[in-house]
Protein backbone atom coordinates (compact mmCIF):
# COMPACT_ATOMS: atom_id res chain seq x y z
CA UNK A 1 0.00 0.00 0.00
CA UNK A 2 1.50 3.33 -1.04
CA UNK A 3 1.32 5.94 1.69
CA UNK A 4 2.47 9.52 1.72
CA UNK A 5 5.48 10.20 3.89
CA UNK A 6 4.95 12.24 7.06
CA UNK A 7 5.26 15.99 6.59
CA UNK A 8 5.84 18.90 8.94
CA UNK A 9 2.85 20.92 10.09
CA UNK A 10 0.31 18.77 8.24
CA UNK A 11 -2.41 19.52 10.79
CA UNK A 12 -2.85 22.23 13.45
CA UNK A 13 -1.84 21.00 16.90
CA UNK A 14 -3.21 21.78 20.35
CA UNK A 15 -0.77 21.46 23.26
CA UNK A 16 -1.89 21.54 26.90
CA UNK A 17 0.22 21.68 30.08
CA UNK A 18 0.50 21.09 32.90
CA UNK A 19 -1.83 18.19 33.36
CA UNK A 20 -1.21 16.88 36.87
CA UNK A 21 -1.57 13.26 37.96
CA UNK A 22 -1.60 12.44 41.65
CA UNK A 23 1.47 10.35 42.51
CA UNK A 24 1.54 9.41 46.22
CA UNK A 25 4.99 8.40 47.45
CA UNK A 26 6.76 9.97 44.51
CA UNK A 27 7.66 13.23 46.22
CA UNK A 28 6.10 15.32 43.46
CA UNK A 29 2.86 14.94 41.53
CA UNK A 30 3.42 13.91 37.92
CA UNK A 31 3.16 16.76 35.42
CA UNK A 32 2.42 16.16 31.74
CA UNK A 33 2.20 17.97 28.45
CA UNK A 34 -0.25 16.57 25.89
CA UNK A 35 -0.05 17.56 22.23
CA UNK A 36 -2.72 16.42 19.78
CA UNK A 37 -4.00 17.21 16.29
CA UNK A 38 -7.17 19.29 16.46
CA UNK A 39 -8.93 16.91 14.05
CA UNK A 40 -9.14 13.16 13.63
CA UNK A 41 -10.38 10.17 15.57
CA UNK A 42 -8.91 6.84 16.65
CA UNK A 43 -5.64 8.62 17.32
CA UNK A 44 -2.63 6.51 18.33
CA UNK A 45 -0.63 7.51 21.41
CA UNK A 46 3.09 8.19 21.88
CA UNK A 47 4.47 8.45 25.41
CA UNK A 48 7.77 10.29 25.15
CA UNK A 49 10.47 10.02 27.83
CA UNK A 50 12.84 12.99 27.98
CA UNK A 51 16.56 12.82 28.57
CA UNK A 52 18.33 13.51 31.86
CA UNK A 53 17.44 16.89 33.38
CA UNK A 54 14.93 17.85 30.71
CA UNK A 55 11.14 18.20 31.03
CA UNK A 56 7.73 17.99 29.39
CA UNK A 57 8.44 21.33 27.69
CA UNK A 58 11.39 20.11 25.62
CA UNK A 59 11.68 18.13 22.36
CA UNK A 60 9.13 20.32 20.57
CA UNK A 61 10.61 19.45 17.13
CA UNK A 62 9.56 15.84 17.69
CA UNK A 63 6.36 16.28 19.71
CA UNK A 64 4.89 18.87 17.33
CA UNK A 65 5.80 16.86 14.25
CA UNK A 66 4.32 13.63 15.57
CA UNK A 67 1.13 15.37 16.70
CA UNK A 68 0.77 17.12 13.33
CA UNK A 69 0.90 13.68 11.73
CA UNK A 70 -1.88 12.16 13.78
CA UNK A 71 -0.42 11.07 17.13
CA UNK A 72 -1.39 12.17 20.62
CA UNK A 73 1.94 12.84 22.31
CA UNK A 74 2.18 12.61 26.10
CA UNK A 75 5.33 14.04 27.69
CA UNK A 76 5.90 13.55 31.43
CA UNK A 77 8.35 15.52 33.55
CA UNK A 78 10.45 12.98 35.45
CA UNK A 79 11.99 13.50 38.88
CA UNK A 80 15.48 14.18 37.49
CA UNK A 81 14.20 17.27 35.66
CA UNK A 82 16.03 20.51 36.40
CA UNK A 83 12.63 22.25 36.41
CA UNK A 84 11.80 20.54 39.71
CA UNK A 85 14.97 21.72 41.44
CA UNK A 86 16.00 25.04 42.95
CA UNK A 87 17.94 26.04 39.82
CA UNK A 88 15.98 25.28 36.62
CA UNK A 89 18.69 26.94 34.50
CA UNK A 90 21.55 24.88 35.95
CA UNK A 91 24.19 23.62 33.57
CA UNK A 92 24.32 19.95 32.70
CA UNK A 93 27.29 19.48 35.04
CA UNK A 94 25.49 21.19 37.90
CA UNK A 95 22.41 19.05 37.25
CA UNK A 96 24.52 15.89 37.40
CA UNK A 97 25.98 16.97 40.76
CA UNK A 98 22.48 17.59 42.13
CA UNK A 99 21.35 14.21 40.84
CA UNK A 100 24.26 12.39 42.47
CA UNK A 101 23.39 14.04 45.78
CA UNK A 102 19.72 13.03 45.57
CA UNK A 103 18.95 10.12 47.93
CA UNK A 104 16.52 8.77 45.32
CA UNK A 105 19.17 8.51 42.60
CA UNK A 106 19.51 4.71 42.65
CA UNK A 107 15.77 4.35 42.08
CA UNK A 108 15.31 7.27 39.68
CA UNK A 109 15.15 4.96 36.69
CA UNK A 110 12.40 2.95 38.41
CA UNK A 111 10.38 6.09 39.12
CA UNK A 112 10.57 6.90 35.42
CA UNK A 113 9.20 3.52 34.36
CA UNK A 114 6.48 3.75 37.02
CA UNK A 115 5.55 7.21 35.75
CA UNK A 116 4.89 5.89 32.24
CA UNK A 117 2.78 3.05 33.63
CA UNK A 118 0.86 5.59 35.73
CA UNK A 119 0.12 7.55 32.56
CA UNK A 120 -1.24 4.46 30.81
CA UNK A 121 -3.35 3.66 33.86
CA UNK A 122 -4.89 7.14 33.87
CA UNK A 123 -5.69 7.80 30.22
CA UNK A 124 -9.29 8.59 31.19
CA UNK A 125 -8.17 11.54 33.31
CA UNK A 126 -5.72 12.70 30.66
CA UNK A 127 -8.37 12.53 27.95
CA UNK A 128 -10.79 14.55 30.09
CA UNK A 129 -8.13 17.21 30.74
CA UNK A 130 -7.65 18.23 27.10
CA UNK A 131 -10.46 20.16 25.47
CA UNK A 132 -11.80 18.29 22.44
CA UNK A 133 -9.83 15.09 23.02
CA UNK A 134 -12.58 13.04 24.67
CA UNK A 135 -13.35 9.87 22.74
CA UNK A 136 -10.58 10.37 20.17
CA UNK A 137 -7.82 8.10 21.59
CA UNK A 138 -7.14 4.63 20.22
CA UNK A 139 -5.92 2.80 23.30
CA UNK A 140 -5.12 -0.31 21.28
CA UNK A 141 -2.33 1.63 19.52
CA UNK A 142 0.17 2.86 22.07
CA UNK A 143 3.90 3.30 21.43
CA UNK A 144 6.78 4.74 23.45
CA UNK A 145 9.81 6.80 22.53
CA UNK A 146 12.67 8.29 24.47
CA UNK A 147 16.01 10.04 24.21
CA UNK A 148 19.16 9.16 26.19
CA UNK A 149 18.03 8.42 29.80
CA UNK A 150 14.53 8.44 28.32
CA UNK A 151 15.58 5.80 25.80
CA UNK A 152 16.68 3.62 28.72
CA UNK A 153 13.25 4.20 30.29
CA UNK A 154 11.57 3.21 27.05
CA UNK A 155 13.77 0.15 26.61
CA UNK A 156 12.74 -1.14 30.05
CA UNK A 157 9.11 -0.83 29.01
CA UNK A 158 9.92 -2.80 25.84
CA UNK A 159 11.55 -5.63 27.80
CA UNK A 160 15.18 -4.71 28.45
CA UNK A 161 16.39 -5.66 31.93
CA UNK A 162 18.81 -4.26 34.48
CA UNK A 163 21.45 -6.75 35.67
CA UNK A 164 21.64 -6.93 39.46
CA UNK A 165 24.90 -6.73 41.40
CA UNK A 166 24.92 -10.53 41.80
CA UNK A 167 24.68 -11.00 38.03
CA UNK A 168 21.02 -12.01 37.97
CA UNK A 169 18.44 -10.34 35.77
CA UNK A 170 16.33 -7.72 37.48
CA UNK A 171 12.58 -7.46 37.38
CA UNK A 172 10.75 -7.57 34.05
CA UNK A 173 9.13 -4.11 33.81
CA UNK A 174 7.84 -4.42 30.26
CA UNK A 175 4.30 -3.30 29.49
CA UNK A 176 2.21 -5.19 26.94
CA UNK A 177 0.13 -2.09 26.24
CA UNK A 178 3.12 -0.62 24.39
CA UNK A 179 3.25 -2.11 20.89
CA UNK A 180 6.48 -0.58 19.53
CA UNK A 181 9.18 1.91 20.43
CA UNK A 182 11.80 4.39 19.25
CA UNK A 183 15.12 4.56 21.11
CA UNK A 184 17.07 7.75 20.43
CA UNK A 185 20.72 7.70 21.56
CA UNK A 186 20.08 4.76 23.88
CA UNK A 187 22.95 3.66 26.11
CA UNK A 188 24.32 0.26 25.23
CA UNK A 189 25.17 -2.90 27.12
CA UNK A 190 26.51 -2.95 30.66
CA UNK A 191 29.32 -5.03 32.10
CA UNK A 192 32.80 -4.27 30.81
CA UNK A 193 31.40 -1.72 28.34
CA UNK A 194 30.72 0.75 31.18
CA UNK A 195 33.20 3.34 32.36
CA UNK A 196 34.26 3.39 36.04
CA UNK A 197 32.16 6.59 36.45
CA UNK A 198 29.04 4.83 35.15
CA UNK A 199 29.67 1.74 37.28
CA UNK A 200 29.95 3.86 40.42
CA UNK A 201 27.09 6.29 39.88
CA UNK A 202 24.66 4.74 37.38
CA UNK A 203 24.28 1.02 38.18
CA UNK A 204 21.02 0.90 36.21
CA UNK A 205 23.15 1.15 33.06
CA UNK A 206 24.35 -2.39 33.69
CA UNK A 207 21.62 -3.55 31.35
CA UNK A 208 20.76 -6.39 29.03
CA UNK A 209 18.89 -6.05 25.74
CA UNK A 210 18.62 -9.80 25.15
CA UNK A 211 15.11 -9.84 26.63
CA UNK A 212 13.76 -6.85 24.65
CA UNK A 213 11.24 -8.48 22.32
CA UNK A 214 9.04 -5.50 21.38
CA UNK A 215 9.68 -4.03 17.90
CA UNK A 216 11.78 -0.88 17.94
CA UNK A 217 13.66 1.58 15.78
CA UNK A 218 17.06 2.49 17.24
CA UNK A 219 18.57 5.86 16.25
CA UNK A 220 22.27 6.53 16.85
CA UNK A 221 24.81 9.16 15.85
CA UNK A 222 28.15 7.92 14.54
CA UNK A 223 29.96 10.72 16.43
CA UNK A 224 28.20 10.20 19.76
CA UNK A 225 30.92 9.77 22.40
CA UNK A 226 29.93 9.28 26.03
CA UNK A 227 31.78 9.32 29.38
CA UNK A 228 29.49 6.47 30.45
CA UNK A 229 31.27 3.88 28.31
CA UNK A 230 34.80 2.80 27.45
CA UNK A 231 33.58 2.15 23.92
CA UNK A 232 32.96 4.61 21.13
CA UNK A 233 29.79 5.56 19.24
CA UNK A 234 29.11 1.89 18.48
CA UNK A 235 27.86 1.53 22.09
CA UNK A 236 24.73 3.39 21.04
CA UNK A 237 23.88 0.69 18.50
CA UNK A 238 23.80 -2.14 21.09
CA UNK A 239 20.04 -1.80 21.55
CA UNK A 240 19.71 -2.84 17.91
CA UNK A 241 22.41 -5.47 17.63
CA UNK A 242 21.68 -7.19 20.96
CA UNK A 243 17.88 -7.04 21.02
CA UNK A 244 15.65 -9.64 19.34
CA UNK A 245 12.87 -7.06 19.07
CA UNK A 246 14.66 -4.04 17.62
CA UNK A 247 14.25 -4.48 13.89
CA UNK A 248 15.72 -1.29 12.41
CA UNK A 249 18.74 0.94 13.01
CA UNK A 250 19.09 4.52 11.76
CA UNK A 251 22.69 5.74 11.94
CA UNK A 252 23.10 9.50 11.45
CA UNK A 253 26.37 10.60 9.87
CA UNK A 254 28.06 13.21 12.05
CA UNK A 255 25.35 12.86 14.66
CA UNK A 256 26.25 13.50 18.28
CA UNK A 257 24.11 12.92 21.36
CA UNK A 258 21.45 15.52 20.50
CA UNK A 259 21.10 14.08 16.99
CA UNK A 260 21.21 17.48 15.31
CA UNK A 261 19.05 19.35 17.82
CA UNK A 262 15.96 17.26 18.60
CA UNK A 263 15.66 18.65 22.13
CA UNK A 264 14.32 22.03 21.04
CA UNK A 265 14.10 24.71 18.38
CA UNK A 266 16.50 27.06 20.21
CA UNK A 267 18.85 24.98 22.33
CA UNK A 268 22.36 25.74 23.52
CA UNK A 269 23.35 22.17 24.40
CA UNK A 270 23.32 21.03 20.77
CA UNK A 271 26.89 20.74 19.47
CA UNK A 272 25.96 19.11 16.16
CA UNK A 273 23.18 21.44 15.01
CA UNK A 274 21.83 20.23 11.68
CA UNK A 275 18.24 20.86 10.51
CA UNK A 276 18.48 18.07 7.93
CA UNK A 277 19.47 15.60 10.64
CA UNK A 278 16.52 16.67 12.79
CA UNK A 279 14.19 16.40 9.79
CA UNK A 280 15.41 12.85 9.19
CA UNK A 281 14.68 11.90 12.80
CA UNK A 282 11.24 13.51 12.61
CA UNK A 283 10.12 11.88 9.39
CA UNK A 284 11.66 8.46 9.83
CA UNK A 285 10.52 7.93 13.43
CA UNK A 286 7.00 8.99 12.54
CA UNK A 287 6.87 6.71 9.50
CA UNK A 288 8.28 3.79 11.47
CA UNK A 289 5.67 4.12 14.23
CA UNK A 290 2.80 4.50 11.76
CA UNK A 291 3.76 1.28 10.03
CA UNK A 292 4.58 -0.56 13.27
CA UNK A 293 1.02 0.06 14.44
CA UNK A 294 -0.52 -0.82 11.06
CA UNK A 295 1.30 -3.38 8.89
CA UNK A 296 -0.78 -2.25 5.90
CA UNK A 297 0.57 1.27 6.22
CA UNK A 298 3.40 1.78 3.74
CA UNK A 299 4.86 4.91 5.32
CA UNK A 300 8.02 3.22 6.61
CA UNK A 301 8.87 1.57 3.29
CA UNK A 302 8.25 4.83 1.43
CA UNK A 303 10.32 6.82 3.91
CA UNK A 304 13.25 4.39 3.66
CA UNK A 305 13.21 4.60 -0.12
CA UNK A 306 13.11 8.38 -0.11
CA UNK A 307 15.87 8.57 2.49
CA UNK A 308 18.18 6.25 0.54
CA UNK A 309 17.64 8.19 -2.71
CA UNK A 310 18.01 11.72 -1.30
CA UNK A 311 20.72 13.87 -2.85
CA UNK A 312 22.47 14.46 0.51
CA UNK A 313 23.09 11.29 2.49
CA UNK A 314 22.68 12.18 6.17
CA UNK A 315 22.59 8.61 7.40
CA UNK A 316 22.09 4.91 6.79
CA UNK A 317 19.22 2.53 7.62
CA UNK A 318 19.90 -1.11 8.45
CA UNK A 319 17.26 -3.77 9.08
CA UNK A 320 17.22 -7.34 10.30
Amino acid sequence: MATAQPKAHSTPVLSVSPIVLSAPGRGEDLQLRVSAPITGTQLPIIVFAHGFGSSMDAYAPLANFWAANGFVVIQPTFLDSKTLGPNPTASHGEAVKAYLADPRKLDMWRYRVADVKRILDQLDLIEDSVLGLKGRLDRRRIVAAGHSFGAQTTAMLLGARVIESDGSLGEDLSDARIKAGVLLAAGGRGGDALSPFAIEHFPHLNQSYAEMMTPALVVAGDKDVSPLTVLGPEWFTDAYTLSPGADWLLTLFGGEHMLGGISGYLVTETTDEDPERVAAVQGLTCAYLQSALDPANGSWAAARTAFASSAKQVGRIDGK
